[in-house]
């Protein structure tokens, strides 16, 4: 008999993956992203500054901002305003790190795109659905601005996606939701593109240290879902 988890999924399936693009009026791109019961709107602007420090290089930047709303947990999260905690700055920076993978910041030229990816419901893998989601987001922005500035066309190298993967009681598990999450004796998060190369690989033990074949099994369980959530990306751009 098959081994199930708490909501009803196989081990290497995933949760159902929904992404609305165009979901927010404003932004030259976004998008709502809804992986099971975790929603995460992601947006990307582009602005004609870069960051002092690569003034005159020719180079562009990409950056990103997350944050969990009040509301998206079941226990009121409160606003990060005078100073970002260690698990946002981390965060940020991993989706930003990601997105870079798959942007040519020389040809974007001294530009930034600004990326902001604000939860609203949170049930595991908050991280990995910014990523897959912000990716759709910047795809949809450079589409829209290079229509009129043909010279962006060709920023986006390839795509990325992420998607997290563990050991639940003992068995190799895809898409982590909140109570699998809980339960994990090994977590992790993978990050890669449509490439088939690696932006990051984080992976944690809790009291059961795993081997060289477990993380290969779990790299190649990774695999499978990520295939799923590129196809769902293309599906949503065109």
């Amino acid at each position: 008999m098959a081994v199930t988890r708490s909501d009803g999924r196989q081990l290497d399936q995933l949760r159902e993956v929904k992404i609305t693009p165009n979901y927010m009026e404003n932004p030259s791109g976004s998008c709502l992203i809804e992986i099971g019961k975790t929603r995460v709107i992601c947006s990307a602007i582009l602005e004609e500054t870069i960051p002092h420090w690569l003034k005159g290089s020719g180079n562009g930047w990409l950056t990103a901002e997350y944050s969990m709303l009040p509301g998206s947990s079941s226990q009121r999260i409160s606003r990060e305003r005078s100073k970002l905690g260690g698990r946002t700055q981390e965060i940020q920076r991993l989706i930003g790190r990601s997105l870079r993978a798959a942007i040519d910041l020389k040809a974007l030229g001294e530009r930034s795109l600004l990326v902001d990816c604000d939860v609203l419901d949170a049930d595991g893998g908050t991280r990995t659905a910014a990523i897959t989601g912000a990716y759709v987001a910047v795809m949809l922005a450079v589409k829209k601005l290079s229509a009129k500035n043909p010279a962006l066309k060709g920023i986006v190298k390839c795509g990325v996606a992420a998607v997290s993967v563990g050991l639940v009681e003992g068995h190799p598990s895809l898409d982590l939701h909140y109570d699998d999450d809980k339960r994990a004796q090994v977590d992790m998060n993978i990050v890669k593109t449509s490439a088939g190369e690696y932006v990051e690989v984080q992976g944690t033990a809790e009291g059961q240290p795993f081997g060289r074949k477990g993380l290969n099994d779990l790299l190649d369980l990774a695999d499978k879902g990520l295939d799923q959530l590129f196809k769902i990306q293309n599906a949503a751009l065109n």
